[in-house]
């Protein structure tokens, strides 16, 4: 029973978290990969003259042919591990086997197996789907020149796939971009007695495919020693994960996180109501992970008192199967601490800074929180009412409510939904980003952002009607090229996305996103006079220029003295 209610606890909260998928996954219909599509697994081009208009480069398996135009080199869908079937299910990565001739990277590999969101509606059932893409500029450089390489990991961890984030502009910027597949929910996430690697499975293929790059990155004009690891949402806190992960040393050179949930704990009923506090968002235990597979493999008919046993049986189950029980895929998104992989808490980690030595770029936006109110109120006709706005304050913040009230007061945010929104986003997202940036910034240079831009447009599927200002991910298709997006973009959020593209281009090359021409970005700690206070920058159409992060977002309220109203602590 305890188990059941940690399954139905990590499913719920996980099913509100999944509004987390950027770029164009929304755009996609339904992409059900059936095993004849282009990619792993499928016959192979041979050798052949190079046609016109392709590229041809050599990695360490084999050849791969990819599209080349006046400005850019594109390759999809190349493999850098083997298929995770069959006995690989829930195992380390392997070496993906040489092929003979030369692969067709002409076209996305399949996407790995995942069941349709409501932001999302995507659906495949294949598990060979371990493949990154890449995009590179026309040109190689000068002999004994390379580019910086970005590698990019998605958000969300149960939808979604790499091909779906077009690298063009920062190539156009002289980077080599990186996209990566990685398995999703229950097939990266699984954790059971007895399975090494319990909960890690989608950090080890991201490190593997951090490893494939540093192999053949040249192959690309890429620069092996130049690699900067960037991702949003559940990306960015896969990223936390590495930054801490000991297997992970040297696999990058800097970070760049965008809405990450690393240091960022769940107040009650803040993911939903129902869904109870808990003290981090992206992080389990592995114990925890390892009863809520017990609990699965009992449900799937698996259960057995042999471990491995559960594992054969679990391990032939058809996908279609495993992808029928409710919530599995969300039950597993969560990254498992307390294991060779990620062997302590993250956020422990980084605030003792234990922690690989490398810049950080990292940031958030203005209104994180509005997206899932208004996905889940609002916006789809299910208004957030007075008596809702003061069950869920003090469903979160036991014994503060007319405090919280009074500080936040409808009156102030046009709407309960709006007002709800912030004080989550305060709460919440800006004081987790608020403290990574503080632990962060103590040992390495830390670059801060806020993404401002209130008129940001919706490319999700979700009607115009709500405000969602600068809502969750807002900031991706600023910095690759989203069809939902880019027509509705104004003059002066062109000129935003091409700042952002500079800074990020930038900070790949040398560590730091100024550069000439560039609104000066000081560092997060850059402060002239102990009074000053750390500086984030702002980033919005019409302004760029440092700002107070900690006022914006009334982090004095939540965390002066570490109470929060008449002296009540403020929930952890």
């Amino acid at each position: 029973m305890r188990a059941q209610r940690a399954l139905a606890v990590a499913a719920l909260a996980a099913a509100v978290l999944s509004a987390t998928t950027a770029a164009t996954t929304t755009t996609t219909t339904t992409a059900a990969s059936t095993g004849s599509a282009t990619g792993l697994g499928h016959p192979r081009d041979t050798a052949s003259p190079t046609p016109a208009g392709s590229a041809v480069t050599r990695t360490d398996a084999g050849l791969v042919r990819g599209v080349r135009t006046a400005a850019h080199r594109t390759f999809r869908g190349i493999p850098y591990a083997a298929a995770p079937t069959g006995d690989l299910r829930w195992a380390a990565p392997r070496p993906v086997p040489p092929w003979p001739g030369v692969r067709d990277a002409t076209a996305p590999g399949p996407l790995c197996a995942q069941v349709p969101a409501a932001h999302a509606q995507l659906a495949a059932v294949e598990e060979d789907c371990l493949v990154v893409n890449v995009t590179a500029p026309a040109r190689t450089r000068a002999p004994g020149r390379t580019a910086p390489v970005l590698v990019w990991i998605h958000g969300d961890g149960t939808v979604g796939a790499g091909e779906f984030f077009d690298g063009r502009r920062l190539a156009d910027r002289g980077v080599v971009v990186v996209t990566v597949n990685y398995r999703l929910g229950v097939f990266g996430g699984f954790a059971h007695p007895g399975l090494p690697g319990s909960g890690t499975f989608a950090l080890q293929d991201q490190q593997a495919a951090l490893r494939w790059v540093r192999r053949n990155a040249t192959a690309f004009g890429g620069d092996p020693d130049r690699v900067t690891v960037a991702g949003s949402s559940f990306g960015a806190t896969a990223i936390t994960a590495h930054l801490t992960s000991p297997s992970a040393r040297g696999l990058f050179q800097r970070a760049a996180l965008s809405s990450g949930e690393g240091m960022m704990d769940m107040p009650a009923g803040a993911m939903g109501a129902g869904v109870p506090a808990y003290p981090w968002y992206g992080w389990r235990t592995t114990r925890e992970m390892q009863d809520t597979g017990t609990e699965t493999a009992s449900s799937l008919g698996c259960s057995a008192p042999d471990p491995e046993a559960a594992l054969r049986c679990l391990r032939a189950l058809p996908v279609e199967r495993l992808l029928r029980v409710p919530y599995i895929m969300n039950a597993f998104q969560a990254f498992a601490f307390g294991n060779e992989v990620l062997p302590e808490l993250p956020e422990q980690a980084l605030r003792e800074g234990r922690f690989h030595r490398v810049p950080v770029l990292s940031g958030a936006t203005r209104d994180e929180h509005r997206l899932f109110v208004g996905a889940a109120h609002d916006a789809v006709q299910r208004p957030f009412t007075d008596e809702q706005f003061g069950r869920a304050v003090e469903t979160a913040f036991p014994g503060m409510r007319e405090c919280v009230l009074a500080e936040y007061p409808v009156r102030d945010h046009s709407s309960p939904a709006l007002a709800w929104s912030a004080v989550v986003t305060d709460r919440m997202w800006a004081r987790g980003t608020y403290a990574q940036h503080i632990a962060l910034s103590r040992f390495v240079p830390t670059y801060a952002y806020e993404f401002a831009d209130r008129d940001a447009p919706m490319y999700l599927p979700f009607p115009a009607s709500f405000d969602f200002g600068a809502y969750h991910a807002s900031d991706t298709p600023y910095l690759f090229e989203d069809p939902q997006a880019q027509p509705r973009f104004t003059p002066a959020q062109v000129r935003l996305s091409n700042t952002m593209s500079d800074y990020w281009a930038a900070f790949a090359t040398g560590g730091s996103p100024n550069g000439p021409g560039l609104p000066y970005w000081p560092r997060f700690d850059d402060a002239h006079h102990p009074s000053t206070p750390p500086r984030t920058q702002s980033l919005a159409p019409d302004r760029i220029a440092p700002v107070d992060y900690a006022s914006i977002h009334n982090l004095d309220f939540w965390n002066a003295n570490g109470t929060g109203c008449a002296g009540q602590p403020s929930p952890r």
